[in-house]
């Protein structure tokens, strides 16, 4: 009992710990005696690093706990570890290499070492073959550097640590490599260094012999939008016009069928128009803030052609580089030529490789550089001797390219894949209607007449732009729709004229009050109907001129031009059968996605093995038909008339009971068929 009441400060490493931080002048001698023995310690362990030594492993935690009470004895500390790591990180045995790292992430989160030295020494030690310590140290530096950018951005610090991870990257270790490179992707996905340095050095990885560089260096560039995935639907009603607009315009006046579908068929446009105004938000931009994509590019596919990797490796290539052609505008005339080889039905991926034909076009290419990239697709796809998937994937394939190249598709070509409207197959059929529903609003005179659809005012004016040509204006396009300035008196009288309620409506009916400037704009589009192009135009640049447009006016501006893709074209007001289609609510933006090519309007057949999987799934659960057991004990014997009962015929043939039974009278068989109900009645009682 006497030995409990003794001094154990000197073994009891915690309890010293625990008083020193709440007192530590008190306990100064308790540990000076430790931190010699600690130096002791060190000496020893320089004789034979590779051994275990858990009383230095202790020694050294303790230390790092309590370091903030005596910076003065413990300045060297942060150093001795730091030399040991560096000079031995290679034989030490793991568990005190990992209480040495551990000791100094606790000093560097009580600030009292230097980042900048810390995390390049931690780098070294990513070439050590140790998992844990490996995964232990990637947490810390992605940690560290986040809590040092917390309040402001320390390019000081950040440069420094850039300069260093592109030396890293280029080292001979494989795993320090690919680390740095996870640290870097880690670090600008959380927003800290999301700058075009960081992402220009990350390029350099893409040009790496490790295969598992390479690909987590182009999974960085093809990542995705962190809005994509999350978009809301809600549109803003400032930017343009909304719902009520039209119902304000489209509903006032006589109702008729004629209006209905006016309605009808304005709501479709406003709905295309704001998935086409739809602002991109570029969150994860690092395909724009690289410095050279015209010789990063070409580089990219000179490392194509002569690669040796695996099959996905190069569909990886093929997208990188065609997302760079597509977003930058970029000219790789060898490319094209590159992705046709591929271009055939049975080829592997070859939905992947199609989108990197369609991503890879735009308008400043050349026509004659996609033309042989449309009519192979055509060729080996849109015939009648394939299926009719591999013919809408073709079709759909056709469509996209040729939405951000219009002059590469002939006007026969077109024709002649318009004639599969009438397809049998629906998928074939809808992709047509789709194809011929992009060129009615690009170009309607390059279909035949019957495929033109109504002609509206937007159809009449549309026109591909030859190659090079650029539209400049010096008038806002629709602004004839707006009046020159007025005086407030006016405009005052008129707004109270067209808000009066006339006495005669006294039957206690709603009545519909509308705003008098929808009104005007109305009446005032229906009048530049008849008025010819020049004379519009001539009054837009009036307006433009004269006014300072406001929101409201931007919104009357762009309800006009959306009336012109509903009103007919001027003496083109016959009937003509419309080609509905799925796809002119579909937004082009900068990336494509699969679904734009392998857009299927019907769900395929499935084989025999997903129905007999389908059928199995719903047989799982079937209890409720089974076989009621009435016995209290499942695994109980069976009474001697359960196994009378359930006995061989031919063994009971010959028995007394079975040879009478076909000898009873009448009598007898009522009352076995009375008892028998009587027996049952009970049983379900």
């Amino acid at each position: 009992m006497s030995g409990r009441h003794n001094n154990k400060l000197p073994n009891n490493l915690p309890q010293l710990q625990n008083l020193i931080k709440r007192d530590p002048p008190s306990y100064i001698e308790e540990f000076l005696q430790q931190y010699r023995h600690y130096q002791s310690n060190v000496q020893i362990f320089k004789l034979q690093p590779d051994r275990p030594n858990k009383e230095l492993a202790d020694l050294v935690m303790f230390l790092a706990q309590v370091g903030h009470c005596y910076l003065q004895h413990l300045s060297t500390f942060p150093q001795e570890l730091t030399e040991l790591l560096l000079t031995h990180h290679t034989t030490l045995e793991p568990d005190l290499r990992m209480t040495f790292c551990k000791a100094l992430i606790l000093l560097r989160n009580k600030d009292l070492i230097d980042p900048t030295g810390l995390l390049e020494l931690f780098f070294e030690l990513l070439r050590c073959h140790d998992k844990l310590l490996r995964k232990t140290l990637y947490t810390h530096i992605v940690a560290d550097i986040k809590n040092i950018n917390a309040k402001h951005k320390n390019n000081k610090v950040n440069t420094v640590l850039q300069n260093f991870m592109y030396t890293m990257l280029r080292d001979s270790n494989p795993l320090a490599a690919k680390i740095s490179l996870d640290v870097m992707v880690e670090l600008y996905k959380r927003n800290i260094w999301n700058d075009a340095k960081t992402v220009n050095v990350i390029t350099t990885a893409c040009f790496s012999k490790v295969t598992k560089i390479l690909v987590a260096g182009m999974k960085f560039f093809l990542g995705k939008d962190v809005d994509e995935e999350n978009e809301s639907d809600q549109e803003s009603e400032d930017d343009g016009p909304s719902a009520r607009d039209l119902l304000v315009r489209y509903s006032t006046g006589k109702k008729s069928t004629k209006s209905k579908k006016k309605l009808e068929k304005a709501m479709k446009v406003l709905k295309k128009h704001k998935k086409k105004k739809k602002v991109e938000v570029f969150n994860f931009s690092a395909i724009h803030l690289i410095h050279d994509p015209q010789d990063f590019s070409e580089k990219l596919l000179k490392q194509l052609e002569a690669s040796k990797e695996r099959f996905e490796v190069k569909i990886m290539m093929m997208e990188l580089i065609s997302r760079l052609v597509g977003i930058h505008e970029l000219f790789l005339f060898n490319f094209y030529p590159f992705i046709q080889r591929f271009l055939q039905p049975h080829q592997r991926e070859v939905t992947k490789i199609l989108l990197c034909a369609a991503q890879s076009s735009h308008q400043l290419v050349p026509p004659e550089v996609i033309e042989p990239v449309i009519m192979t697709i055509a060729n080996n796809f849109v015939t009648d001797r394939n299926s009719g998937e591999v013919m809408t994937v073709g079709i759909n394939a056709i469509k996209e390219v040729s939405a951000r190249c219009p002059l590469a598709v002939t006007e026969d070509l077109l024709q002649d894949l318009a004639l599969y409207k009438t397809h049998k197959d629906k998928n074939v059929m809808m992709s047509a209607r789709g194809l011929i529903q992009l060129f009615r609003s690009l170009n309607p005179h390059m279909l035949n007449k019957k495929d033109r659809g109504r002609p509206t005012e937007a159809s009449a004016e549309a026109k591909i732009r030859d190659y090079g040509e650029s539209e400049a204006k010096d008038h806002i396009p629709g602004a004839e729709v707006l009046e020159e300035e007025k005086g407030e008196g006016e405009e005052d009288d008129a707004g109270w004229e067209s808000a009066s309620i006339s006495d005669d409506d006294e039957d206690g009916e709603w009545v519909d009050v509308h705003h008098s400037s929808d009104e005007d704009t109305a009446e005032m589009a229906e009048k530049l109907q008849s008025m010819p192009e020049e004379e519009r135009q001539a009054k837009a640049a009036v307006v433009s001129g004269s006014r300072l447009l406001t929101q409201d006016d931007f919104k009357k501006i762009r309800l006009a031009q959306m009336a012109k893709e509903v009103n007919a074209a001027p003496g083109k007001g016959q009937k003509r059968k419309t080609v509905d289609s799925d796809d002119e609510g579909d937004s082009r933006g900068e990336i494509l996605t699969l679904r734009n090519i392998e857009k299927l309007h019907k769900k395929p057949k499935a084989d025999k093995e997903t129905r007999l999987a389908t059928a199995q799934a719903g047989r799982t659960d079937r209890k409720d038909f089974a076989k009621r057991h009435t016995k209290l004990n499942p695994y109980a014997s069976t009474s001697n008339k359960e196994k009378k009962r359930k006995k061989n015929f031919m063994m009971m043939r010959h028995s007394q009971n079975v040879r009478s039974k076909g000898k009873r009278s009448f009598r007898d068989k009522q009352i076995a068929l009375r008892d028998a109900l009587l027996k049952k009645k009970k049983q379900y009682k």
